[in-house]
């Protein structure tokens, strides 16, 4: 072996040492630029200084230390980490005017920015009990100008409209955005919004979002090349929220695996924004318990392309409703939408009689419409059908209970549902529906394999009616008490196919076909 000489080593050394320093991450110590963590005193400035100062020296990390430091709106540039130590607080101010004049900037924003990540096991808390109590003395006062707050809405509150309610974290047109293992919590509006981003991941993140209402949890809107991982999510509004507000975008390439949901809305739900499209999502392995509506929500109403969707492995516990999947036509001046290639895979959810969010701070708003349990649903409209969806291994456990003085549908009065082609969608939308497990109306290519439908309580109403189906295919479908006959309906069911169909009493007595 040949000896590498003093110099040439002494040369290596030092360009090593070089590489080194040159790849070391410089930081940024909020502390050096004047904040003062005593939970009272306005840092935006200082915090802002230390961005500004790392941005200028080519990016590194602002360091949020342990303890509580107050902040109003901070803007964040390329090549910035923001990094939350253990027993860090950012709190974000409770002074309205503080998130600026006009519509409330978010907490924490970037706007074109490139490289930038929030990192650490501390905590961002919007502190929204005490913001919204100086929102309502400004309102009150009349120096503070609103348009929704005193208009009547199902909640029966007084309400201040969004654009006084800040968001905690806003980013639009970013791009390689990372934010890993901080806890954000008590904001007054949806927790976090991305929004036209490109390469985003986010993995092990906890959100508790109870305060107000409007709170989802995670808001991706139009945002291509998503990684969501190993999160939790405890909204007062939607879990898990994909959007298109953006007529050219779409939410395409987004990934989502490993999240625990609870949610006074829809666990993990793509809509009701969609005007562009909803395109290639997986989503792999969701818990989901307490939550009001759906366990998944899809749901293209306002043009959007749905397409490319696959869903599999979801448990859910205490969940008002498990699949709703919906074709509309909100935005009546664009053509409606497209529904297709959906594939939901691997699903059991339990159902219970009573209102699966009672006793959160803010629940979803009661059903005024006189009702029995809501099934699962798969609908379009005419002239616009969902197309080519797959259920398999689906399991839903209802806890029954219906009554005929509460609602009733008769089996001559399939006419009579609501198309409620232009109204907002969600599992409740119909008002009372024919079936207690599953309805599907105007589509077209639905597979049902390896289905099982229970309920504990009595029900009058059939388990499934498929209504205006071209190409139904039942492999596998097991209802194994029988509450009325027919289980099964199929109306108006063309290039019908069945198989293993197990039915007490047999699939012929209980198989309808009008």
């Amino acid at each position: 072996m040949k000896c590498i000489s003093k110099t040439a080593l002494a040369v290596l050394l030092s360009a090593f040492i070089g590489i080194t320093a040159s790849a070391q991450t410089k930081t940024y110590n909020i502390k050096n630029y004047g904040a003062i963590a005593d939970g009272k005193t306005n840092n935006t400035v200082a915090i802002q200084k230390a961005i500004d100062a790392a941005s200028a020296n080519g990016g590194g990390e602002v360091l949020i230390p342990a303890g509580r430091f107050v902040t109003g709106v901070l803007t964040i540039q390329s090549n910035i980490e923001l990094h939350l130590d253990k027993n860090a607080f950012l709190l974000g101010s409770p002074i309205r005017t503080d998130y600026g004049d006009g519509k409330a900037s978010a907490l924490i924003v970037a706007t074109n920015q490139h490289h930038i990540a929030i990192t650490g096991h501390g905590t961002i808390d919007g502190q929204g009990d005490s913001l919204l109590k100086d929102i309502y003395r400004r309102l009150n006062a009349g120096t503070l100008q609103d348009t929704e707050w005193r208009k009547p809405n199902p909640w029966h509150q007084m309400r201040p409209t969004e654009d006084n309610r800040p968001k905690l974290i806003e980013f639009k047109n970013c791009d390689d955005i990372q934010l890993k293992n901080i806890t954000i919590k008590n904001g007054l509006c949806w927790t976090q919004n991305y929004k036209s981003c490109t390469n985003l991941l986010i993995d092990s993140m906890k959100v508790e979002n109870v305060t107000y209402w409007n709170n989802d949890g995670i808001d991706i809107v139009d945002c291509k090349n998503v990684k969501l991982t190993n999160s939790f999510f405890n909204a007062a509004d939607d879990g898990i929220c994909l959007k298109s507000e953006d007529p050219a975008g779409a939410c395409e390439n987004v990934y989502v695996a490993n999240c625990r949901v609870r949610s006074s809305a829809s666990a993990v739900k793509l809509g009701t924004g969609s005007l562009g499209g909803f395109k290639k999502i997986t989503i792999r392995n969701i818990s989901v318990y307490d939550t009001y509506r759906s366990a998944i929500a899809i749901e293209t109403v306002d043009g959007a392309i749905l397409e490319d969707i696959d869903i599999r492995d979801v448990v859910a516990k205490n969940t008002g409703n498990a699949i709703v999947i919906r074709l509309g036509h909100r935005h009546q001046k664009r053509p409606a939408g497209v529904l297709r290639r959906v594939y939901i895979g691997n699903v059991t959810v339990d159902v219970p009689a009573g209102k699966p969010d009672a006793g959160y701070p803010i629940e979803g708003p009661i059903v005024s419409a006189p009702h029995n349990v809501f099934p699962s649903s798969i609908t379009g409209i005419p002239g616009s059908r969902a197309q080519d969806i797959t259920l398999e291994n689906i399991t839903i456990n209802y806890a029954g209970g219906a009554k005929k003085e509460v609602a009733y549908f008769g089996l001559d009065s399939l006419e009579k549902v609501p198309e409620k082609i232009r109204d907002y969608p969600e599992f409740s939308m119909f008002g009372e529906l024919p079936a207690w497990g599953f309805y599907i109306r105007h589509a077209d290519g639905i597979k049902i394999k390896n289905m099982v439908l229970t309920c504990k309580g009595t029900d009058y109403r059939p388990a499934f009616i498929a209504d205006d189906v071209n190409g139904l295919s039942l492999n596998g479908l097991s209802i194994p008490q029988v509450k009325t006959k027919p289980v099964v309906l199929l109306n108006k069911v063309s290039g019908f196919v069945s198989e293993n169909i197990t039915i007490p009493g047999g699939a012929k007595q209980n198989i309808q076909v009008q």
